[in-house]
């Protein structure tokens, strides 16, 4: 079975994220285009998973709660959970080792927690975008043990990517899927890092903004059309 996805998409909780990226906004946007299954991923928090899994349900669409992590060399990759509480049980796990700097809405925008009235509730008082304490290395056995899944994101980005920051694909990794937003470099991607050539190569939107978010485009093979569905496909 074949699903059109976007796996990698911020809300309004993410500071870099525009204010009308809402959990319904997403959800609602998600179903204009036509997606059969969506994850939110904001910078290190999981927080507007439980209004998004919400809406995600009134609209159809197959819901996977997840985070943008930052690790500890500024590597971000996607991490996807099979339930709401695995996920904020990671929440918890990752805001606590969060360089704790604290926000300036001002400089760096707002960090909104959103309900399933779809109304702000609350913020959250340190910055996401900052990087946690938890190394790449660690973060796939990490993420399995909340019985999620893991993948670097937008691999061939000049920042904040696993190639960009750590200069190679580190031959004993365990990750079986890697995202590639421009997947004209895919080729020179696969060239340079060997590793990808058995990987599962996904693009996401990383949609910051309502239209950026993706068009049913891309598909994923799932054995069936459930959240563990999609992660055991992942893996």
């Amino acid at each position: 079975m074949k699903l059109f996805y976007d796996l990698h998409i911020h809300s309004c909780l993410s500071p870099c994220g525009n204010e009308d990226m809402t959990p319904a906004n997403i959800a609602a946007m998600a179903a204009l285009k036509g997606l059969d299954v969506i994850a939110l991923t904001d910078h290190n928090s999981c927080k507007n998973c439980p209004a998004a899994e919400y809406f995600a349900k009134e609209y159809g669409i197959l819901f996977l709660p997840g985070m943008e992590i930052c690790t500890l060399e500024e590597v971000h990759a996607v991490c996807l959970f099979p339930n709401l509480e695995k996920a904020m049980k990671f929440d918890e796990y990752v805001y606590g080792r969060l360089i704790p700097f604290p926000n300036r809405e001002e400089i760096f925008g707002r960090q909104q927690v959103y309900n399933k009235e779809d109304l702000p509730c609350g913020t959250v008082p340190n910055l996401l975008i900052n990087s946690t304490q938890i190394s790449f290395d660690n973060l796939w056995e990490l993420v399995r043990s909340f019985e999620g899944v893991m993948f670097p994101a937008h691999i061939e980005k000049a920042s904040n990517s696993l190639i960009s920051n750590l200069g190679f694909v580190p031959p004993d990794s365990q990750f079986q899927t890697a995202e590639v937003k421009d997947t004209h470099k895919l080729l020179e991607l696969k060239k340079a890092n060997p590793y990808l050539e058995s990987c599962q190569i996904i693009t996401n939107s990383d949609a910051h903004y309502l239209q950026d978010i993706q068009e049913s485009i891309f598909t994923i093979e799932v054995e069936e059309k459930t959240v563990e569905g999609v992660i055991r496909a992942l893996l």
